[in-house]
Parts: C-alpha cells; sequence; structure tokens
C-alpha cells in the first residue's frame, strides 16, 4: 500500500499566521514581478501597433480555451485532498503529461481552423509555435500544488519574480529589435520555461509519472467539475474577443483588448494570487461552521476597498492616463476604457466567489453559474458589438450585475455568508470611492491642462486625497479592520 505523504504543517505556526505569510508572499512578488512586467509592457506597447495585439489576442482565445484543460483543476484536487500518497502524485503528474500533449497537438491541427475563421493567415503560424506552452506545463502545474497545499508562496513568490524579469527582458529585446507581433508569442514561452524550471527545482517535485490511473478517481472527478466549470467561463470571458475578432479588424481588436488590459490589470494581476491563498486557506477551514463566510466576507471587503478607487479612477481619468501610458495612436480606447472600468467592480466581485464554494467540495455552484453565463454574456457581446467597440464594452456594464446577482445567490447561502454581511463590507469603499470620481471630473473641468502626464498627476493627487479622507474621516472602522487585518490577523 502507498505511503501517504505528510499533511501540510502547522506546528508552531497558526493558520492565520501562514496565511498572513501566505498573501504577504504570493500578492507581494506579484505585485513585484507586474511592476517589472508592466514597466516593459507600457514600452513594448509604445513601440509595437495596435494590430499585432489584435492578432495576438485572436490566438489568445484559442490558448486560453485549451488552457483550461491543462490539468490544473486536477492539482486543485491534489490541494483540497486532506491527505495524499506519493502515487497520486505521480499520478497526477502523468495526468498532467498526458493531457497537455494531447492539447499541444489539438493546437497545431486546429491552427488553420482559427487562421480561416479570423481571416488572418498569420494567425496559424503563430498558434503552432504558441504549442511549445504545453510541454511546459505539467513542470508548474505539479510543483505548484505540492508547495500550495503547504501554503509554502515564498519560494513560488521566488521563482515568478525570476520569470517576470526574463519575460520582460525577451518582449522588450524583441519589440526593439523589430519582430512586431512575435514579441508577444516569445515573451510568454520564456515566461513558461523559466517557471518549469525554477518550480520544479522549489519543490523537488520530479518525479517518475505513473500512467496507471486506478484509485485517482476522485482526483479526476473534483478536476473534472472544475475544468467544466471554466470551459464555461471561457465561453463567457472571451466570447467578446472571438466575436470582435469576426466582427472587427486586427486594429481594432488590438483598441479594445488593449483597453481591457489596462481596466484588468488589477483583476487580472492582483485578484488571482490572491485567489490561489483564498482557496488553500478556505479549504483548511471547510470544517468549522461559518468560518468561510466570514473569511469570505473580511477578504471582500478588502480587496474591494482597495479595487474600487482604482476603477472609477480609470473611467473618470481615462482620456489622460490612454494618451500618458500608451501614446496617440491609442487615442480610440478612450470610451471603451471608460466603460469597461465601471464593469470591473462587478466581475471583480464574481470571480472571488467561486473559490469559496470550491473549497467547501461544492465546485458545481461556480459551474452552473458559469452556464448561465455561457449564455447571457455572449448574447449580450452579440447584441453591443452591433454599435462598434463601445457597444461591445457596454455589454459588460449590463450582463455582469446579473451574473454577480446569480452567483452570490448560490455562493452566499452555501458558505453562510449574509448579502447584508457582504454589503457592509464593501459599501464603505463605494461610498468612498463616488466622492472620489465626482471630485476628478469637477477638478479635471475646473483645471483643465493639456499636458495629459500633468493632468493625469493632479487627477491622481486630487482623487486620491478624496478618496483616503473620506475613508478615514467616515470609515475608520473599516480602516483600523484593515491595518488589524495586516499586522495580525
Amino acid at each position: 500500500m502507498d505511503a501517504a505523504l505528510p499533511p501540510p504543517n502547522r506546528a508552531g505556526e497558526s493558520l492565520a499566521a501562514k496565511i498572513r505569510s501566505a498573501v504577504i508572499w504570493r500578492s507581494g512578488s506579484q505585485i513585484l514581478a507586474q511592476i517589472v512586467q508592466w514597466g516593459a509592457t507600457f514600452l513594448v506597447i509604445r513601440i509595437l501597433q495596435p494590430a499585432d495585439y489584435g492578432l495576438y489576442a485572436m490566438t489568445g482565445v484559442v490558448l486560453g480555451f485549451l488552457n483550461l484543460l491543462n490539468g490544473y483543476s486536477l492539482a486543485s484536487g491534489l490541494i483540497r485532498a486532506p491527505e495524499i500518497t506519493r502515487l497520486q502524485v505521480r499520478q497526477l503528474f502523468g495526468m498532467l503529461l498526458v493531457l497537455n500533449a494531447v492539447l499541444a497537438l489539438l493546437q497545431l491541427a486546429a491552427a488553420p481552423l482559427v487562421a480561416g475563421f479570423y481571416r488572418q493567415p498569420e494567425v496559424a503560424t503563430m498558434l503552432r509555435v504558441q504549442a511549445a506552452l504545453y510541454l511546459f506545463t505539467p513542470f508548474i502545474a505539479l510543483p505548484y500544488a505540492l508547495l500550495a497545499r503547504e501554503m509554502d508562496f515564498a519560494k513560488q513568490a521566488r521563482v515568478n519574480i525570476l520569470a517576470a524579469l526574463a519575460s520582460a527582458a525577451a518582449a522588450l529585446g524583441g519589440a526593439l529589435a523589430g519582430w512586431g507581433v512575435w514579441t508577444l508569442v516569445w515573451a510568454p514561452i520564456v515566461l513558461f520555461g523559466v517557471r518549469a524550471v525554477g518550480m520544479t527545482w522549489a519543490a523537488r517535485s520530479l518525479v517518475w509519472p505513473s500512467f496507471r490511473f486506478r484509485g485517482a478517481g476522485a482526483l479526476a472527478r473534483f478536476g473534472g467539475v472544475m475544468a467544466a466549470g471554466q470551459v464555461f467561463w471561457f465561453a463567457q470571458s472571451q466570447a467578446d474577443v472571438l466575436i470582435a475578432g469576426r466582427w472587427f479588424d486586427a486594429h481594432a481588436v488590438g483598441l479594445y483588448t488593449t483597453a481591457l488590459f489596462l481596466t484588468q490589470i488589477f483583476q487580472n494581476k492582483v485578484v488571482p494570487p490572491l485567489n490561489e491563498v483564498a482557496f488553500s486557506a478556505y479549504a483548511r477551514m471547510q470544517d468549522e461552521p461559518g468560518a468561510v463566510g466570514r473569511a469570505f466576507v473580511t477578504t471582500a471587503g478588502a480587496i474591494m476597498t482597495a479595487a474600487l478607487p482604482l476603477y472609477l479612477g480609470a473611467a473618470v481619468t481615462a482620456e489622460p492616463l490612454v494618451l500618458f501610458a500608451l501614446g496617440e495612436k491609442w487615442v480610440g480606447a478612450v470610451p471603451v476604457v471608460q466603460l469597461l472600468a465601471c464593469a470591473m467592480p462587478f466581475m471583480t466581485l464574481y470571480v472571488l466567489m467561486p473559490p469559496a464554494s470550491d473549497a467547501i467540495g461544492q465546485p458545481g455552484i461556480g459551474v452552473r453559474a458559469s452556464m448561465i453565463g455561457a449564455v447571457v454574456l455572449p448574447f449580450a457581446y452579440l447584441v453591443g458589438v452591433r454599435w462598434g467597440l463601445t457597444g461591445l464594452a457596454g455589454a459588460w456594464l449590463v450582463a455582469y450585475p446579473i451574473m454577480l446577482a446569480v452567483l452570490a445567490a448560490r455562493v452566499l447561502p452555501a458558505i453562510q455568508a449574509s448579502p447584508r454581511a457582504l454589503l457592509a463590507a464593501i459599501m464603505p469603499a463605494v461610498q468612498a470611492a463616488l466622492a472620489m470620481a465626482a471630485t476628478v471630473v469637477l477638478v479635471d473641468r475646473l483645471r483643465p491642462i493639456e499636458s495629459p502626464g500633468l493632468r493625469l498627476l493632479l487627477l491622481i493627487g486630487a482623487g486620491g486625497t478624496v478618496y483616503a479622507g473620506w475613508m478615514l474621516a467616515f470609515s475608520r472602522e473599516t480602516v483600523r479592520d484593515l491595518i488589524t487585518l495586516v499586522r495580525r490577523r
């Protein structure tokens, strides 16, 4: 009989302390890594053309779909399991190798069909090269699962920072060398390659794979349900790019996807690592009645306190933000940024919920919500696209509040959290952010400045002052709770 591996070590360190350490390392390293990547990204955006980003976004739809099936959901099952054996680790590695080999072959076969759909021949060549990404995935997903079980995010952090530096160097070097769209292809390959080597070394996870999967049914079932939810999530999250790629030319698609990049920086770069920590933490407290609900409300309140001023700030400073960060050739993205930024608070709350229900063993809640979203959101995009890029962006603002209400109605009762408690946690930030946005609009009208950089600096200063002042004046309890959370809990 295969021996069980030791359970996650909690001796001498409370779960709360491990969570705090995990958040600091995971989110802190993510922020540091993203500062490096953002610096390179904004420089690259200024060098490349909107059409380059449009072509890359077309391949991203295929990559996004196939990556949902790459086995990370199986790794989540390993994280959640109270005990694991060495055989299960070997079986997981074998599953990851098989899955990703199949995905690479599927992408190679689908490349010419996708290029024909978009009427862009270069897309086929890009997809063939990008198939190399699947070769690295098993060597990232397995060590990630093993380290996450221990809530050891410090080792992951060091690897992520190193990978970010390598990817940023590749992106900037490729742009300066005149590689055009191929800059966007090779930079992620470098990122995955460095992460694969670094994560495997950090976790000491290089094992001989097992291709005998008997006894791995529970792992496969949990991973399968989560993967199904992710497939439906893809349908709702990537349908806009798929529709835009067919409806608009590469230049317009580039404007749209770059506007998405700007408005989703917090959503895509800060929230996912926090969700990773939250999933591991929720899984450890799932047997304590009400604990997951209380932890979720606290987490959502803290994250929205940080997110809301960024989202509403981007909406009211969209013009100087785009002109300063991206340059004149991206001015067509301004109205898209304004609409998408207003939709992001709803999307952020939406993506914070599934880890809580997944961790208590109910991934079906997220799956069912994603099934609904896979119908509602594409329909909204198909209607909105008829009014151009702003219509497509406006569809987000209509559909995501509906999707959030549907998901919250299922998740909150399951984790024993009340809607009133959630609203109470985020309402102070909502009020402060609205006051901030109104002030910024007024300042911008009264003190118009031609220079985008100076104008943006003035508006950020005015908005930041109002937001901080409002929170201190009317929501000191929220501020104290956040300070206490960071310092001790």
